[in-house]
């Protein structure tokens, strides 16, 4: 059986490789922030923003594979209701993260599992993590280092590599704040008998 991860994301194909799944890729044709403003007056919670968008993305797929397996995921940046996105530059990340800087932010990541326009699978998990005190000049030393590559991190910063000297503090499951909560996924792929129980 056919199993397709919805998504251009590096780091989640690489958690799915490790894990030993064999897959395919397809990025879906979603317009994220449409997607949000849709919603944007209901008053939704970034958790349920998280799992809409991961819907969203392997519905999607889905219904350009039938009969595939296709695993959407997505994952929201909340300080207390405020929604980050992924920066544009490097201005804009560090502004970001000067926001960020000594205060607890939440990570909200979800995943979905559809065939053929179906949700068959969905779950989310957060998880809280809470930056240091950055100072301007360490601020201008990180950034010119990582350059444009935390670009595509919706945080601007990559915990899974320098991104992880920000921090002092972190309560939450490490695939969660990857993007993925693999886990449960793998969970529910083993009783679909689409990985080895």
């Amino acid at each position: 059986m056919t199993l397709i991860l919805a998504s251009g994301s590096a780091a989640r194909a690489a958690m799915l490789t490790q894990a030993g799944l064999i897959f395919e890729r397809a990025r879906p044709d979603v317009d994220e922030r449409a997607v949000e403003e849709s919603v944007a007056d209901s008053g939704i919670s970034p958790e349920d923003m998280a799992q809409i968008l991961a819907d969203v993305k392997a519905t999607e797929v889905s219904t350009r594979h039938p009969g595939a397996w296709v695993i959407g995921a997505d994952q929201t940046l909340a300080l207390v209701d405020e929604l980050f996105h992924k920066p544009d530059d490097l201005e804009a990340a560090r502004r970001q993260l000067q926001r960020l800087s000594g205060r607890t932010h939440h990570l909200h990541a979800a995943v979905s599992v559809a065939r053929n326009g179906e949700i068959l699978f969905r779950h989310v998990s957060s998880a809280a993590l809470t930056m240091r005190e950055l100072s301007p000049m360490f601020l201008g030393q990180y950034l010119s280092i990582v350059g444009d590559s935390i670009l595509s991190s919706v945080g601007g910063y990559q915990i899974e590599s320098l991104g992880i000297q920000l921090f002092e503090e972190i309560d939450g499951d490490h695939f969660t704040i990857l993007g993925l909560p693999l886990l449960p996924l793998l969970d529910f792929l083993r009783q679909q008998g689409l990985v080895d129980a």
